[in-house]
């Protein structure tokens, strides 16, 4: 029996809210939102394309795959109740956060605190990169899929926009495998 579209609307509120309060971070959200997503409201393949089109496009990464999400799973009003749940925690977080540095923001062990998340931000990235990266590939990875790693890594090492190196990497692709 398929659920009802008010139990579908009310499950992406729950996910995006629980992502949203679990992994603040737009990057990092996208694990927890593969696990939370994938099995249940989309398929792995369409969850992988939804990441590449939020990545490709401008904007926020978090609200664009909560609107795919959302739209995929609940058409427009999941939209809404996806973007709703996506939302919620980072406004309120924000007002949290903003009323604490008021307080806190001349104290010396706050530069400390900063330098020390930077390098569990980058693992947390690394990691999203890395699942995106083995989920994408259905065989082994091979010679044309490492060329466009590199020639990607080489782009936004010379600071090609990320929009940019998504759209070479995917005309790439279409190239070397056809």
């Amino acid at each position: 029996m398929k659920p009802s579209n008010f139990s579908t609307w009310l499950q992406l509120f729950w996910m995006f809210l629980k992502v949203n309060l679990l992994s603040p971070s737009g990057p990092a959200s996208v694990g927890l939102l593969y696990k939370e997503a994938v099995g249940k409201v989309m398929s792995e393949e369409r969850f992988v394309e939804a990441v590449g089109f939020s990545n490709f496009l401008p904007g926020s990464e978090a609200l664009k795959l909560a609107m795919f999400v959302g739209y995929a799973a609940g058409g427009v009003p999941g939209v809404f109740t996806a973007l709703l749940g996506a939302v919620l925690p980072p406004t309120v977080m924000m007002f949290v956060v903003a009323l604490i540095l008021q307080q806190v923001q001349h104290e010396d062990w706050l530069g400390g605190f900063v330098k020390g998340m930077s390098p569990a931000v980058a693992a947390l990235i690394l990691m999203v990169s890395w699942e995106l990266f083995r989920v994408g590939q259905t065989k082994s990875i091979g010679k044309r899929t490492l060329l466009i790693a590199a020639l990607s890594a080489a782009a936004l090492w010379l600071d090609v926009p990320s929009p940019l190196v998504l759209l070479g990497a995917g005309i790439l692709g279409v190239i070397l495998f056809r």
